[in-house]
């Protein structure tokens, strides 16, 4: 099997859910996914990704599992509860051809957001492998280890201890038990600098502490769910608050662009949350920002954490720890660039939520190229709204 449990995600999925349970239960939800590299065919993937993920909807927590996460103070007995009732639905997703092209397929999420949110780490998880059997029958797993052993390497020749990296690869791993295996050894390689794993079955499986707050999802989501559109980024920030009360304070910065996000991180916003993650944009214009920010605030920024996440590889962090050093703390979560880097191009896929209760959702990346195909007319509102310009794609 590609997924043996349903652990086998991140943890963001997990607070992100507690959120939907305590205060969104009805609300309904589409995703869509893009594999966004060209000239790759996926059609003949179709059968066994279904087979994949008619596996996930067979599977259960384990009662080992359901102690393990009861075990972390932020997610409440009531949550922990209904995941021992949960099981996944495939009469939730499609998967078809793509009817504009002959190599792409559509992959639609439809229904509760209660009950599909669990789908879309896994469901990235098992078409990367189910590609990667296809197409790579007999892994370079040799030159693999060589480039995870130079990345150890490189890592330990930083003598500063507060240079830290986290494992955030699952949804774009080349295999599972590839993924079991770069952990184990930037876990056993590099020691302290090593702070965790986003995925929360090897956090429990190998004793590491399991990283993430919230994503891009859950901050579109309430646009929809939230009082009026201009308010969403506040409300989901508030209701972030309300539900966990200091814990798992770390901000995505990027759903409506960095400068809309700051126009809403306001003080209290400031003092509250421990720190802000980027994951699109120039990542050195982000953090001045972000550090300037701070200061206007009156906020001493050596107080507050800034967590990189965009793309990174180990000579980029290196790089943006070595540019921020003495002036606030960092954190680096490093993924498809450990999970799945033997050699081959590996798939740069996504799964985005694209509607919430009827109406349009958006993410407006920093990053032009990370477009999705949202509904133009109410990006173009979206935009409009947040202030946020266009910007040509490089």
């Amino acid at each position: 099997m590609i997924i043996s449990s349903l652990l086998d995600t991140d943890l963001y999925k997990f607070t992100m859910m507690q959120v939907v349970l305590h205060h969104f239960p009805g609300a309904q939800v589409e995703y869509r996914f893009k594999c966004r590299n060209e000239n790759v065919d996926l059609v003949p993937c179709i059968g066994e990704i279904e087979d994949g993920i008619r596996a996930l909807c067979q599977l259960r927590f384990a009662p080992a599992e359901l102690d393990y996460l009861r075990s972390w103070r932020f997610f409440k007995s009531d949550f922990v509860d209904l995941l021992g009732l949960f099981q996944l639905n495939e009469r939730f997703v499609r998967v078809s051809p793509n009817a504009d092209s002959p190599t792409e397929i559509d992959i639609a999420i439809k229904g509760p957001w209660l009950h599909t949110i669990l789908f879309e780490v896994p469901l990235l998880a098992i078409v990367s492998e189910v590609y990667n059997r296809r197409h790579r029958p007999a892994p370079d797993f040799a030159e693999g280890r060589q480039r995870l052993a130079a990345k150890v390497e490189r890592i330990n020749a930083v003598s500063d201890p507060e240079f830290r990296i986290a494992d955030y690869g699952t949804r774009r791993r080349f295999s599972r038990g590839w993924h079991e295996e770069v952990v184990r050894s930037l876990r056993d390689g590099i020691g302290a600098k090593f702070v965790g794993t986003s995925n929360v079955k090897l956090a429990q499986a190998l004793g590491l502490t399991p990283l993430g707050t919230m994503a891009h999802e859950y901050l579109q989501a309430c646009q929809a769910v939230g009082p009026r559109l201009r308010d969403s980024q506040v409300f989901a920030f508030n209701t972030w608050a309300r539900e966990y009360r200091g814990d798992l304070g770390i901000a995505l910065s990027d759903v409506c662009g960095m400068d809309a996000f700051l126009r809403d991180f306001d003080l209290f916003f400031c003092k509250l949350f421990d720190g802000v993650r980027h994951d699109s944009g120039d990542p050195f214009d982000w953090g001045e920002k972000l550090i300037a920010h701070y200061q206007k605030m009156r906020i001493d920024p050596h107080t507050k954490t800034m967590v990189f996440s965009d793309s990174l590889d180990v000579p980029l962090a290196i790089r943006l720890f070595e540019h921020f050093r003495g002036r606030m703390h960092t954190a680096f979560g490093i993924g498809t660039n450990l999970t799945n880097d033997l050699g081959y191009e590996p798939l740069q896929i996504v799964v985005k939520m694209t509607r919430c209760n009827g109406q349009p959702v958006a993410k407006i990346s920093d990053e032009p190229s990370k477009a999705m195909d949202y509904d133009p007319s109410y990006v173009a509102y979206l935009r409009e709204v947040f202030q946020v310009p266009v910007v040509a794609a490089r």
